[in-house]
């Protein structure tokens, strides 16, 4: 049982704050209402209060204050899973109640939560002691609270993710959902043609990804609620929602919940001088510089961020600008500074908390410089001729073939975005949009893709290695006046291939205009799922802020009939 008591100068926000706990589900485990819904509710001077957990064996005195106490009726909620009864009163404030089952864990939002772990893992985290405010997250205290709430692993077999996201939002009627047979107006300029599967096209200018067919899978279901490129960049990249805006679209914030990426940063680790995740070429954005939420590690902070390989003068083939040794400066002589370096910071790391967390970022410049060898993943040194022109002369190609060998350099999730390789457009086509997907987006886009399931494949490793295909949404199903299609984020077509997926699969359909699911329908959070159960995580993962508290987030639920 979670129990609030407090004066009665607090009793009207107390009542509103009265829950129902039915949806508790997992025996022996409790879940707390986080400090920060507290603290703006219940923190009046003249307030006294107290939270407190109350399980079969004993009770936890989470945090309170004095005051000046007077009698009055507190929350009292029962997380025990085998109480079924409603403790709501008739005057509940029905978005307080929503808030707070967010909070608790109690409904599907499940972006900002609190602990749910067993009372030895309660305690051992240090929260019981503390309280749910003011904690710094020292490395000690990550391991202690990862070990506590480390989730149990899927099934899922890949090592590694590439996510290929078509910047934009490419249109399903033109790429994996082609509607022949639509009225004039709606069908499109392309025709479909047979694949390496019995019964499914796709479009005439994806011929490559036509032959490949028998592995990957089509999802013709895939939607959102939004027709805005912030909110649809950020919920294919995170699964959630972004923090609430004032204004405008969401841009990047730390406010915002983590990319994929950030998430599997926190929980794998870098390892052998690799981040273990990177963003290339570029940031997800448009010509006006706005760069979309979603593609750092948000709350988790900047620890997290993936790598970003955004310098306009890197070329895919080369070691990005910075990441090599001064001049005339080798490897044994870059060795040798760095292990002085370190011998001066371990001294000064045992003076300063701050010393140690500033030599962590230092180690990871260091790796980066060149003096490992893993780094020479970035280099297509010892690529073939024949697999450079595989997968294209143009940027998207070489970024492809760089993920490709970053995955086996051991990187658990690398990101490319499509990139304006004509200067002016990306999959966002509102005018012109037969010619621009013709003549410039759908040629490399097929090259690069096909060439990545391919090569994998031959190499062994496709098994291991998930490659997912997604935009911001789809386009429109009637073509507008400017022969282009507008942002349409009822439905859209998304691509996963290998890491576990059955190839030759076409999972949901859309209505005759592709305007709308007709079957199976897939929100993009189950999209997003079902990338986290191929890379082992599942519903109960957690990851952990600066602050010391846990958020879960995988929100939706995995496609299993893709495995």
């Amino acid at each position: 049982m979670l129990k609030f008591g407090g004066s009665a100068a607090g009793d009207r926000v107390v009542r509103q704050a009265k829950v129902a706990t039915s949806s508790v589900r997992q025996s022996g485990l409790f879940k707390t209402v986080t400090d920060e819904l507290l603290r703006k509710r219940f923190t009046s001077r003249r307030s006294a209060y107290r939270l407190e957990i109350t399980t079969t064996t004993t009770t936890v005195l989470l945090f309170g204050r004095a005051g000046h106490v007077a009698g009055g009726a507190g929350i009292s909620m029962n997380l025990d899973p085998r109480n079924r009864r409603s403790v709501e009163s008739q005057d509940t404030d029905r978005v307080a109640v929503d808030r707070v089952k967010r909070e608790c864990g109690m409904m599907p939002n499940r972006t900002n939560q609190a602990l749910s772990m067993q009372r030895r893992g309660f305690l051992k985290s240090g929260l019981a002691a503390g309280g749910l405010t003011g904690l710094g997250l020292s490395l000690s205290d990550l391991l202690s609270v990862r070990a506590a709430a480390a989730p149990a692993r899927t099934s899922g077999q890949a090592k590694a993710c590439i996510l290929l996201y078509m910047t934009g939002g490419p249109a399903q009627q033109e790429t994996f959902d082609m509607k022949p047979k639509a009225n004039q107006g709606y069908r499109g300029d392309f025709n479909p043609i047979e694949t390496s599967v019995p019964g499914v096209e796709v479009c005439e200018h994806l011929p490559m990804l036509a032959r490949q067919a028998h592995r990957y899978s089509v999802i013709r279901s895939t939607y959102h609620n939004s027709n805005t490129h912030g909110i649809g960049v950020h919920y294919n990249m995170t699964g959630l929602k972004n923090a609430p805006r004032t204004r405008g679209e969401p841009q990047m914030d730390r406010v915002d919940p983590p990319c994929v990426g950030g998430v599997v940063r926190q929980l794998r680790g870098d390892h052998n001088g690799l981040p273990a995740s990177v963003h290339l070429p570029v940031r997800i954005g448009d010509q006006n510089n706005f760069q979309w939420g979603g593609q750092h590690a948000g709350f988790l902070g900047p620890n997290f961020d993936p790598l970003m390989l955004i310098d306009e003068s890197w070329k895919p083939g080369t070691l990005p600008p910075g990441f090599r040794p001064p001049k005339g400066v080798g490897d044994r002589r870059q060795e040798s500074r760095q292990r002085l370096l370190t011998r001066v910071e371990q001294s000064r790391a045992e003076v300063s908390p701050a010393e140690a967390n500033y030599g962590r970022f230092q180690q990871q410049a260091l790796d980066i410089l060149g003096s490992n060898s893993a780094w020479r993943a970035f280099t297509f040194d010892d690529e073939s001729p024949e697999t450079l022109a595989r997968y294209g002369d143009n940027k998207f190609g070489r970024s492809c073939l760089v993920a490709r060998r970053l995955v086996e350099a051991g990187v658990g999730l690398v990101t490319v975005p499509w990139m304006y390789l004509h200067s002016t457009k990306n999959f966002d086509t509102h005018d012109k949009h037969f010619k621009v997907m013709k003549d410039l987006l759908l040629p490399p886009m097929d090259r690069a893709f096909s060439a990545l399931i391919e090569d994998l494949t031959e190499r062994g490793r496709l098994n291991e290695t998930l490659i997912a295909w997604t935009g911001e949404f789809g386009r429109t199903p009637k073509v507008n006046k400017k022969a282009g299609r507008d942002h349409w984020g009822p439905v859209y077509s998304t691509v996963l291939a290998g890491g576990g997926i059955r190839g030759g699969q076409v999972y949901g359909s859309s209505d005759k205009i592709a305007g709308y699911p007709a079957d199976n329908p897939v929100h993009v959070r189950d999209f997003i799922a079902t990338i986290y159960h191929c890379l082992g995580y599942g519903s109960d993962t957690r990851v952990v802020d600066p602050t010391g508290r846990p958020h879960f987030v995988v929100q939706g639920t995995p496609v299993h009939s893709l495995f």
